[in-house]
């Protein structure tokens, strides 16, 4: 195996060459967690692992409650499917929290505030209420609570990992805020061992190949904790080393080999997915494409080949692009069908 093997791989299990489902929530349990501090892109991030799915079907499925946007796994929002957010939640919102306590102390954010913020919410949100996050801080600063500039932030992100708030429905484009037990008021469950095996199994069905540090970077687990995952799946697992590393993936029952495109939005799980990306880009365009993150980029047979950008131009959608090397004739045709097929997800 080498990286043009491992890239392919991805490109099957993280539903980009060949996918399998058919509904946003059923995805995002395959690939346990998306990212989505971005929402358009993040909805895109969907839409291009579900054949024909658009972007007002993704926001239906969102309004429904089908999936949820909170912080999860690490400091940023994520989508989780409804009946995986109380377990994984439970699993990793101590490893989160931990990292917000130095914002607590340097912004004066009391454990005391917490506690009453959290009151607040659970009060004013009762009995199926979704309000916006100005309309919260309103309650906070009612009762004495400094919420100014990022604070507020932190207090709805405190109850987030405490189980308290999800995401509601968007009022136009605004973001509401509901409580968790209205929301999504059963679920999964699981105890701390069996959590890990199942996070183990989400994350390498649904990007490995894949290694350790991968692993550890993306879900928030210890060392510790990652390895007894991967232990739980030792039978099942492949493990390949190349250049000294070990990646872990679980057999394949499809290996793709035809020449695709994929126009994938910043913060994609094919890049942010994983510690390491020499597998996908070349050391060479890791600053333009933003280490593969922070820009959206044109995926060619698994390796970033491009980046891209959108815009609006008298009510047209125009793509501009910079591919990294002169496409042949049919890359060239596949790069067009491949923005057919964001367009058409646009359109809907």
């Amino acid at each position: 195996m080498n990286f043009r093997d491992i890239a392919r791989l991805r490109m099957v299990n993280q539903q980009l060459t060949h996918p399998d489902f058919t509904k946003s929530a059923d995805l995002v349990q395959w690939m346990g967690c998306i990212q989505a501090q971005d929402f358009g892109a993040a909805k895109w991030a969907i839409g291009a692992r579900i054949k024909g799915i658009t972007h007002s079907e993704v926001e239906s499925d969102y309004n429904e409650g089908n999936i949820l946007r909170t912080h999860i796994l690490r400091p940023t929002w994520h989508f989780v499917a409804r009946e995986d957010i109380r377990w994984i939640l439970k699993l990793t919102a101590g490893k989160v929290r931990t990292f917000c306590r130095n914002y607590y102390r340097r912004l004066g954010i009391e454990d005391a505030d917490l506690k009453k913020s959290n009151k607040i919410f659970q009060r004013e949100l009762k009995g199926g209420l979704q309000l916006t996050r100005t309309e919260l801080k309103g309650f906070l600063t009612k009762e004495k609570i400094d919420a100014s500039d990022i604070r507020m932030g932190f207090h709805l992100m405190d109850a987030e990992l405490d189980g308290i708030l999800c995401s509601g429905e968007r009022k136009g484009k605004q973001f509401t805020y509901a409580l968790l037990e209205e929301r999504a008021p059963s679920g999964k469950s699981f105890e701390a061992e069996d959590a890990v095996r199942e996070l183990t199994k989400r994350y390498f069905q649904s990007r490995g190949p894949a290694s350790l540090k991968d692993f550890c970077w993306w879900s928030g687990l210890s060392v510790k904790n990652a390895l007894a995952g991967i232990e739980m799946h030792a039978r099942k697992l492949i493990c390949e080393t190349i250049d000294g590393q070990e990646y872990w993936f679980f057999k394949p029952e499809r290996i793709v080999k035809r020449d695709s495109i994929h126009f994938l939005p910043v913060y994609d799980e094919y890049a942010v997915g994983y510690h390491d990306r020499s597998a996908i880009l070349d050391p060479e365009h890791h600053t333009s494409t933003g280490h593969g993150i922070f820009r959206p980029v044109i995926v060619h047979n698994g390796r970033i080949a491009g980046i891209w950008k959108k815009s609006e131009k008298k009510g047209r959608t125009i793509i501009e692009k910079e591919i990294f090397n002169s496409p042949g004739r049919l890359t060239a045709v596949s790069i067009k069908k491949a923005e057919k097929v964001y367009e058409q997800f646009l359109a809907g």
